[in-house]
């Protein structure tokens, strides 16, 4: 059964996280499409967590930001590509920018056509290479970041005065850790020191 070594991966991991009770319960409900989360024991998923704290975050951003009718995501783009700008003033290619953002360049693609369709970014070809394309800060995108960056400013400190500054460079540090390189790396080494990896 080619699901065999899968199902045998999957309880030896949970085994070896201590999510032994009720492991004969675990393995039978792999084999049918009941499978019952009880047998995870007192587990509790980091991802729906901090997907769940992204959102909350995200939406008072937002509400936040809505006065200049961008969304946090758009202003966090626009942020990098200022961020990015070189004093050639060509702006970072698309491969760049979606690197640094941690995307898909199709994801990248996707997030700036409003912010191009508005005036706001400019996409424009590579010096050097015509195939390359750049985003660069229109005047009016310039501007807009800075209306943006004021509203984000004041957002920022009320969530740094609800969390407090100690609680609130936590979560910004651990994000970092999670969001980084060495994490990543980290991650896919346990996975490949899993039992029948």
């Amino acid at each position: 059964m080619a699901c065999e070594p899968l199902k045998v991966t999957v309880l030896n991991h949970l085994q070896r996280m201590g999510i032994t009770k009720n492991l004969a319960d675990a393995e039978s409900s792999l084999d049918s499409p009941t499978f019952d989360p009880g047998t995870l024991g007192e587990r509790v998923c980091t991802n729906t967590a901090l997907r769940l704290a992204a959102r909350r975050l995200g939406q008072l951003y937002d509400e936040a930001l809505a006065p200049v009718n961008l969304k946090s995501t758009q202003v966090g783009l626009m942020v990098k590509i200022h961020s990015l700008m070189g004093a050639d003033q060509q702006g970072p290619t698309l491969q760049d920018l979606a690197t640094r953002l941690a995307i898909q360049l199709s994801a990248l693609t996707h997030a700036l056509r409003p912010l191009v369709r508005d005036g706001i970014v400019e996409l424009r070809q590579d010096a050097q290479d015509r195939r390359t394309k750049r985003g660069v800060l229109t005047p009016l995108g310039k501007a807009r970041l800075s209306e943006a960056m004021v509203l984000w400013a004041a957002a920022n400190d009320r969530v740094e005065a609800v969390l407090g500054p100690a609680s609130a460079a936590s979560l910004r540090a651990l994000a970092d850790q999670v969001a980084s390189d060495a994490f990543l790396a980290a991650y896919k080494s346990e996975i490949d020191h899993l039992p029948g990896s």
